[in-house]
């Protein structure tokens, strides 16, 4: 029988001045905490070619972030739109604000960007609709370069909307494959003098896709967090990376996921032996306490916000105990918080 869990069990009193609202610079300069079986120890970002091994393999994930949130308009009523997920052929899943406002077959215009609709597809359900956008991608992203903005987390204060700097600092090093509405944040602290440290120091690297939902933004409701339900998100774990990883396995070398995104897709592309597996396609994996990890022994990641799916995960992956001690350290050594945070580097619990 599974233990009860109640999202109540991890909660924790954050200062709101832990928030990160900007990057450290340069980003390697962030600082690590180290989170190990036999204890805490205070480092940064740049010191991970130390704490990593030749024959490790990092697995980073190279989506790119799009400015997928929109403004738009259905007569006089205004409604904010954020692309979740692309559903091919023009179509989005998209999160609405004021939804109750739109009925299938509405068309809505989006401000800022001249000639560009879109038609709703099905009833609204639940703050989310599909919408059509007509097949022409190409048109598509020249609207979103024109009216559309960086995602950036609620947490992070911009009353005037991101600031230009923004769509570079929330943008991954690995970026290059568009679709993310959110960023993979434990890749905002690489740079490319840290990417060479690493590879002297015979560390590899693999390559997957998972494109971030706006669905990583949405808080817990209830007491039970067996009851929520992430959006799915669109991964691919090519042959080439999942052989990569497999032999780095088979070699001796320790896998280390860089962030939770590439653990969710490692973990959803893995057989109960922990070998890896092409993967495409769609993944709503939530991992809890409870789950018994098949893939990373290693995961970079950043400190995350209260009763959140993230903080569960990185609860389920290192222990509990161990990682409510570890961020009542982070907290009293002012360590800063979410996307434009610091981060940790944590071994997988027994």
């Amino acid at each position: 029988m599974s233990t009860p869990l109640h999202t109540s069990d991890f909660d924790f009193a954050l200062p709101e001045a832990l928030i990160a609202q900007a990057p450290a610079r340069p980003r390697d300069a962030a600082r690590l905490l180290v989170v190990g079986g036999d204890g805490l120890t205070d480092a940064g970002v740049h010191d991970l070619p130390t704490l990593l091994r030749p024959g490790d393999v990092m697995v980073v994930n190279d989506t790119k972030v799009i400015p997928a949130r929109l403004h738009a308009r259905r007569g006089e009523a205004r409604i904010e739109v954020m692309l979740n997920r692309s559903e091919g052929g023009g179509v989005w899943h998209a999160l609405i604000r004021n939804a109750r406002r739109l009925r299938e077959g509405d068309t809505i215009a989006i401000e800022g960007a001249e000639d560009c609709t879109a038609r709703v597809i099905g009833a609204p359900e639940g703050g989310a609709a599909l919408l059509d956008f007509g097949p022409d991608p190409a048109a598509l992203a020249r609207a979103l370069d024109q009216a559309g903005e960086i995602p950036l987390p609620p947490y992070i204060d911009r009353p005037d909307g991101p600031r230009p700097e923004d769509a570079a600092d929330y943008q991954p090093i690995f970026a290059a494959r568009p679709g993310a509405v959110a960023a993979p944040t434990a890749s905002l602290h690489f740079t490319e003098a840290l990417l060479w440290a690493l590879g002297d120091r015979g560390v590899a690297r693999a390559t997957v896709t998972l494109h971030v939902g706006a669905g990583t933004f949405l808080p817990l409701r209830g007491e039970d967090p067996r009851a929520h339900r992430l959006h799915a998100e669109w991964g691919e774990v090519t042959e080439d990376a999942a052989a990569a990883i497999n032999a780095a396995r088979a070699a001796g070398g320790r896998i280390v996921a860089i962030g939770t995104t590439a653990l969710r897709l490692l973990e959803s592309a893995a057989d109960e032996h922990g070998h890896v597996h092409p993967f495409r396609g769609l993944t709503d994996l939530f991992l809890l306490p409870g789950h018994r990890f098949r893939t990373a022994d290693l995961l970079m990641t950043n400190f995350h916000l209260p009763k959140s799916t993230l903080f569960m995960l990185v609860c389920a992956f290192a222990g509990t105990g161990r990682m409510k001690s570890a961020y009542a350290h982070a907290i009293a050594q002012g360590y800063r918080f979410y996307s434009y945070g610091d981060a940790s580097l944590l071994e997988r619990a027994a």
